[in-house]
């Protein structure tokens, strides 16, 4: 199957354009790395639809043959360009590729010269909340020190262990049952 019949591999790559959420957006940004104690961090690179909104919030007819038309993935992208051509002059946002649950030679592998691998991370199986940087932490699954200064997963065997561990020990928690994403940022280039 297609990305855009649903089924999306783990190896497909699929494209997204949020909101970028760094020390830019002043006081929300202060707030939140006092709530979140991740202090480390310069900027959230992440799917987390409450930190780094989608760009593109309206799916339009024009979009049904360039989308996953899958539940909770009508904002990923299966052609690129076509998604750059929707953005007209973009400022202050990430031009994403991503992986869901992908093997670790995928990643290894890349998505060529334009997308650089960003890191992991964990969201729910609605792809709307990080368990890394936006659930208060998980102390005892993962330290905030072990977050990249974008408040990603570096290690897939990591991601892989965290992925387990939240499951295991919160298995009533909405956003401990997640999927990993590998993450790519489109270079600015």
């Amino acid at each position: 199957m297609t990305a855009r019949d649903g089924n999306v591999s783990g190896n497909t790559a699929l494209y997204i354009a949020v909101e970028k959420f760094d020390p830019s957006k002043g006081l929300q940004w202060r707030d939140y790395i006092v709530w979140s104690g991740l202090t480390q961090l310069d900027e959230v690179v992440s799917l987390d639809g409450m930190l780094c909104p989608v760009i593109l919030k309206e799916t339009k007819a024009s979009y049904w043959d360039h989308i996953v038309n899958e539940d909770g993935m009508l904002n990923f992208f299966t052609d690129l360009d076509f998604l750059k051509q929707q953005l007209g002059a973009p400022a202050n946002l990430n031009i994403l590729a991503v992986l869901r649950n992908p093997t670790e030679e995928a990643v290894r592998e890349g998505l060529g010269d334009r997308f650089r691998f960003v890191g992991y991370d964990l969201l729910d199986q609605d792809q709307g909340v990080s368990a890394l940087t936006n659930c208060g932490g998980f102390p005892d699954v993962f330290a905030n020190a072990e977050l990249s200064t974008k408040g990603l997963l570096q290690s897939y065997s990591r991601a892989r262990e965290v992925q387990r561990d939240l499951k295991e020990r919160y298995p009533e928690e909405c956003h401990a049952d997640c999927n990993i994403w590998a993450i790519f940022r489109l270079d600015a280039a």
